[in-house]
């Protein structure tokens, strides 16, 4: 079957098609109804149907002869290691940690605040909550007191499992502090804590509350998988929300695992015992679909790598793990790949190795310009894929389907919608737009199994906040086009439009404009207040390594570029050369931020920023 007839038989018989995915992932009692819309627009999938992720990742493969093939390697450039999991090995470790926190009181449907960074033991700690069916939720290494005590209040946790430190590049970032200043924060100074002690920053004093890790498993036993109903929760993820409190993303265990294992073979184009790495952390959502739960549910080997693109310790750190390590797909985001472009982008380096075991290359975090995606299919030599996907939906709403049937890349767009994602675009009263007209993209409901299902502890939020604006339709908060052919071309965040004089521009057309010039390495626009007309586009470029011209005459080359690509309204009120531009972990850009500081409004920190020195840097540049 082709992707037209599949995703057109996903739309028209949603019981069919997912009953029938469904039926890849092993049940401990089988569903009452696959798609239950007794309480629409609050949608489940699944319902009265019983499994446990844990089994289906781990321990059904160990039953049917993949126990000793690699099930996780962490690759670790910053501590200088290497180590290989077998599947039986991942699940004997899984299972007497499960044991371990069964010992420290955690239960099923108890919550789980997992503050680590990339080392195994976090990828342990999750399967293990899943394996009796606790609730995991992952922040971030590293993140501020403020924001883990938020995410600790909200979730209502039982227990921390936490590590002494990170280490980022060369850098021991140390958590305890954070983790104890968090916890004073959050009033639950006596909530019991499991530590791992690394050898980097060995644990001397740790708080009475305080379990090591090494010593938690040592009195524990191993403890079987416990069954839970598909639309009890996995985990809680919390992504920023506009009010300063972050949302909590439910993730129903049954749409998810039905959903996540659907898409390695038919969108990854990957096979059971293919080595499948995503380049991410596991603090953001590609890091739980896509670096723990999917690759294993399929039965291939992950990479967990604890590393940078560059620095770690060049620009060819991509390139050695998967010549070292044969990995066929690699999933990124571009920004990544701009930063290896902005040190080697000849690719000197990628030269040196033998990465011929790699098929294909994905993208996906923010969206992929075509001078990027070009670069990237140049040096490689394979097919580079932009998707789309969000944190909410957990799994992509738009790629190229590789595993279904190979289409025409359209450097800027994502492709096609996926099978179960009703994509339309609507004009700002919800009127549908004819096919090629730029406006609001939403996803008509149903969402398909592996969305989140509500927000923790507040539904009406959940409905405020993707449901009312257009009733019958999920939020995207992005905006976009449909052309004639179907493909979606995301261009900017809803909130990122730029209205110069009436005129509704994206970012997206701009930045694709400036990043189309050989000396450009990244850039970012954003539209400032201006009295005449209203906003007006600014433009912040990033140039490759080594460039040498006169930053003037560049100007307004690229000013000259923007005009002729986009048009004179698009003219930006200038183009300003930086160093580098400031982002979130996960290689997202603070425009908003930028906006803020541009408009000299007042912002808060964001609490995900990589290096906040960079908003200094932009601040001195635009003063």
């Amino acid at each position: 079957m082709d992707y037209r007839d599949l995703y057109r038989q996903s739309l028209d018989d949603p019981d069919q098609f997912w009953g029938e995915v469904a039926s890849g992932i092993d049940w401990s009692r089988p569903w009452d109804q696959v798609l239950d819309d007794s309480q629409a627009p609050y949608y489940q999938w699944f319902s009265g149907g019983e499994l446990n992720t844990c089994y289906n990742a781990l321990d059904r493969h160990c039953e049917s002869g993949r126990g000793e093939q690699a099930a996780l390697i962490y690759d670790s450039p910053v501590t200088v290691q290497v180590k290989t999991f077998t599947y039986f090995e991942l699940r004997d470790q899984v299972a007497r940690f499960a044991g371990a926190l069964r010992m420290q009181g955690v239960n099923q449907g108890d919550r789980v605040i997992i503050y680590m960074p990339m080392i195994p033991q976090a990828v342990i700690a999750m399967l293990a909550c899943a394996r009796i069916g606790a609730i995991h939720s992952l922040v971030f290494g590293g993140f501020a007191p403020q924001e883990l005590a938020t995410r600790i209040q909200d979730a209502g946790a039982k227990l921390v499992v936490s590590a002494s430190c990170g280490i980022e590049g060369k850098r021991v970032i140390p958590y305890l502090p954070l983790l104890e200043e968090a916890l004073e924060l959050a009033g639950s100074i006596e909530i019991p804590r499991i530590v791992f002690s690394r050898p980097q920053l060995p644990v001397e004093d740790p708080h009475p509350a305080t379990v090591l890790w090494h010593d938690a498993i040592s009195t524990a036993e191993a403890v079987d998988c416990v069954e839970v109903s598909a639309t009890d929760p996995l985990y809680i993820l919390y992504t920023s929300g506009t009010t300063g409190q972050p949302k909590g993303v439910v993730r129903p265990n049954g749409g998810h695992a039905v959903a996540l294992k659907w898409s390695m073979d038919h969108i990854y184009n990957v096979q059971p015992g293919d080595v499948y790495w995503a380049a991410s952390d596991i603090g953001w959502v590609v890091g739980h679909s896509y670096i723990v739960y999917a690759p294993l549910l399929h039965g291939c080997t992950t990479i967990l790598y604890e590393g940078k693109p560059v620095g770690t310790p060049d620009c060819g750190a991509f390139w050695r793990v998967i010549e070292q390590h044969k990995v066929k797909c690699l999933f990124t985001a571009p920004t990544a790949f701009r930063a290896i472009r902005r040190e080697d982008p000849t690719g000197e380096l990628l030269h040196q190795y033998d990465i011929s075991s790699l098929d294909t290359l994905f993208l996906a975090g923010e969206r992929c310009d075509p001078d990027t995606l070009h670069w990237a299919e140049t040096q490689l030599d394979v097919p580079v894929i932009d998707h789309w996907w969000q944190t909410e939906t957990g799994w992509p709403m738009a790629a190229n389907p590789m595993g279904i049937e190979v289409m025409e890349v359209k450097p800027g767009s994502p492709t096609v919608a996926m099978p179960g994602y009703d994509v339309r675009v609507l004009d700002d009263e919800g009127v549908e737009l004819p096919r090629g007209q730029y406006g609001n993209i939403l996803v008509k409901l149903p969402l398909p199994p592996g969305n989140l299902s509500t927000l923790w502890g507040d539904q009406q939020r959940f409905h405020d906040a993707y449901l009312s604006r257009f009733e019958g339709y999920y939020l995207t908060g992005d905006a976009g086009v449909l052309d004639e052919e179907g493909y979606l071309w995301v261009m900017s965040r809803i909130d990122d439009v730029i209205n110069v004089a009436g005129h509704r521009l994206s970012t997206g057309a701009l930045e694709e404009a400036l990043a189309s010039h050989e000396h450009v390495a990244e850039c970012a626009v954003i539209g400032v207040e201006d009295q005449l007309k209203g906003e007006m586009p600014l433009g912040f470029v990033v140039l490759n390594a080594g460039t040498q011209t006169d930053g003037k005459e560049l100007k307004n080359v690229l000013v000259q570029q923007v005009r002729s690509l986009v048009g004179a309204i698009a003219t930006p009120r200038d183009i300003l050369i930086v160093d580098r531009l400031p982002k979130t972990r996960s290689g997202k850009i603070l425009r908003g931020t930028m906006r803020a500081i541009a408009d000299g409004k007042p912002y808060e920190m964001p609490a995900t920023i990589e290096d906040p020195a960079v908003l200094d840097e932009i601040a001195a540049v635009l003063s």
